[in-house]
């Protein structure tokens, strides 16, 4: 059985879309409401992308003004140049809509006396924030954050936290991330791993695989059950 399970939280526990939907649906800003799925996508990929290059270069800086940048850049591609809009998408960020499996699910984990925990790119203010609004802090065993190593994920520093906070070995540990490099990595690394396949997209091409490919986080108690009978 395992010892902790570990979440990514962008994309994962949270909804990285909810902020572009939520304000296009205000209503606030007109120029949002056909342009907002794009403008989600690009922010996201620069996001990562980002986080990429800079571990590649040795020039960390906390996720959240990646994220500043990387929403910039989005904006700029699709000529949305407006201060206010921009203010609105970035505090949303700060409290993005939790998906509607999670509470249920981390039920299942409490019942089953299984703590569970985030280890995300995101640094520590942001993840505080984040969780907070979204009514999980006191359901969470820690939020475990990069910034602590100073460098993004995939980097296996990171996955390396995890088992020094919970004083685990690789092997003790689950790891669910929406992200297929960020399971292959974590399962690399020595982790049992499930992949939230939201998207229906197709395997990474990396050197490690998913143990379990799953459309949404519910599998996760699912999984628990076959290994409690």
């Amino acid at each position: 059985m395992y010892k902790v399970v570990l979440f990514d939280a962008y994309g994962t526990l949270l909804d990285v879309d909810s902020a572009a939907a939520n304000l296009a649906g205000s209503g606030t800003y007109p120029a949002l409401s056909d342009v907002w799925p794009e403008l989600s996508a690009l922010w996201r990929s620069r996001q990562l992308n980002y986080s990429w290059l800079r571990s590649l270069s040795g020039s960390y800086k906390p996720f959240w003004e990646i994220t500043e940048d990387a929403l910039d850049f989005a904006m700029d591609s699709l000529g949305l140049d407006n201060k206010d809009m921009r203010a609105d998408l970035l505090s949303l960020y700060r409290k993005l809509d939790a998906y509607s499996e999670v509470p249920a699910m981390l039920d299942a984990l409490d019942k089953a006396g299984l703590p569970a925990a985030v280890l995300s790119n995101g640094n520590h203010d942001m993840l505080a924030d984040a969780f907070a609004a979204a009514g999980l802090s006191s359901r969470l065993a820690g939020l475990l954050s990069v910034e602590d190593v100073g460098i993004f994920k995939p980097a296996p520093q990171v996955y390396e936290l995890g088992c020094k906070y919970f004083d685990a070995q690789p092997s003790e540990i689950l790891f669910v991330s929406s992200n297929g490099w960020d399971a292959a990595a974590a399962g690399l690394f020595g982790f049992h791993t499930i992949w939230a396949n939201r998207s229906g997209a197709p395997v990474e091409r990396l050197p490690n695989a998913p143990d379990h490919i799953a459309s949404d986080l519910s599998y996760v108690a699912t999984h628990l059950n076959t290994l409690t009978g």
